[in-house]
């Protein structure tokens, strides 16, 4: 049986953490007022978080970490950012000095303290990363391109199970585009129970309905799963012409699928790889493209010295016609001109462009 911490938003903004054997019951009372208490008089209410626990225990002393925490700290956690949350678990002296001294640690995240109350241990940067287990892999350029997939995300451990041409297989490595660190850490297995005996939570992805019930899980929820335990997480992958077998199914606690088109619901191993390892690495500090701040908009009176520009240009040019609208196709112009916010650099380009192009450039071309 399966046991659950979650979070609810409730109507006025606060928020309602608790813990159940039934998730879908327990919210619908919550919605519903069935349940007379925090909830009641704040309908209505949202589920905005949930994970399930292994014991009633376990996700009772979730809620309890979780109740103790203040806003700020809960709606980061809700939004999986792990930067702000380790941040924010910080106590307010130490965020203080950290934050003086800024400038001497550009980009070091501040460290959880050891023992801190406000810090949730299931939530901490320990957590492991989730191996990847390909379950009797056919071919080996799809090998080589999971491991591709996996290293892009920051994965590197990969597991196979009885691959089909046996391993190590030539066809991976020029599949893999540089991926050589997971296919030369590689491990072999001959079943899904070898592979898996260390681990403590794992992972079957399908799409398709396996004649068992379990927890099931869309990438994203999984990995937020696998970042609430400090035990090894696996995810299955099942052979490319039809994925996991029952019998595979079977030896997880878990099911990671997502919606699908009916009509073609066949997503290849890389593809599959791809779509889990994403929604793991959210949490990680991965490099991203640098995000690079705007210039400020232009001081009107550099705008104004554009327009004025232009228009005595288009006067020049007797663009104005007929008079009686030359008001209304300057304002026209003018709206034109002030809709995209240019910097300060953008107005001084356009006016040397008008400069070249207008009558007192020595050097343009007269037609």
């Amino acid at each position: 049986m399966s046991f659950w911490a979650y979070i609810l938003r409730c109507a006025d903004g606060s928020y309602y953490t608790g813990h159940t054997e039934d998730l879908d019951r327990r919210v619908w009372q919550h919605q519903t007022g069935a349940i007379r208490g925090y909830t009641f008089t704040r309908r209505p209410v949202e589920l905005v978080w949930s994970d399930y626990f292994e014991s009633r225990a376990d996700a009772a002393d979730a809620e309890m970490r979780i109740k103790s925490w203040s806003r700020a700290k809960k709606e980061a956690f809700i939004a999986r950012n792990w930067t702000r949350l380790k941040q924010l678990s910080v106590p307010p002296k130490e965020r203080a000095e950290h934050d003086q001294t800024a400038s001497a640690s550009l980009g070091r995240v501040p460290r959880l303290r050891s023992g801190n109350r406000d810090s949730l241990e299931f939530m901490s940067s320990s957590s492991p990363p989730p191996l990847i287990i390909l379950v009797r892999p056919q071919l080996g350029e799809n090998i080589g391109k999971a491991a591709r997939a996996m290293l892009n995300f920051g994965l590197t451990e990969m597991r196979l199970v009885s691959p089909r041409d046996g391993w190590p297989n030539p066809s991976a490595g020029p599949a893999a585009a540089g991926a050589d660190i997971v296919l030369e850490q590689a491990r072999v297995f001959d079943s899904v129970a070898a592979a898996t005996a260390d681990c403590a939570h794992v992972y079957a992805t399908t799409v398709r309905k396996r004649g068992v019930t379990k927890p099931v899980f869309t990438p994203e929820a999984a990995a937020a799963a696998i970042r609430a335990t400090t035990q090894r997480s696996a995810i299955l992958f099942g052979p490319e012409r039809a994925g996991l077998e029952s019998d595979d199914v079977a030896l997880a606690r878990a099911i990671i699928t997502v919606p699908i088109n009916p009509e073609f619901g066949s997503l290849n191993l890389a593809q599959a790889v791809i779509l889990t390892a994403y929604e793991w690495s959210k949490g990680e500090s991965l490099s991203s493209p640098p995000k690079v701040a705007l210039d400020p908009p232009a001081p009107q009176e550099e705008l104004e010295g554009l327009i004025g520009q232009l228009d005595a240009m288009l006067e020049d040019a007797h663009y104005f016609w007929p008079p009686d609208r030359t008001q209304i196709t300057k304002r026209t112009l003018r709206n034109l001109l002030t809709k995209p916010a240019w910097n300060a650099g953008e107005v001084r380009t356009l006016r040397g462009i008008l400069r070249a192009i207008g009558p007192d450039n020595p050097h343009a071309k007269r037609g």
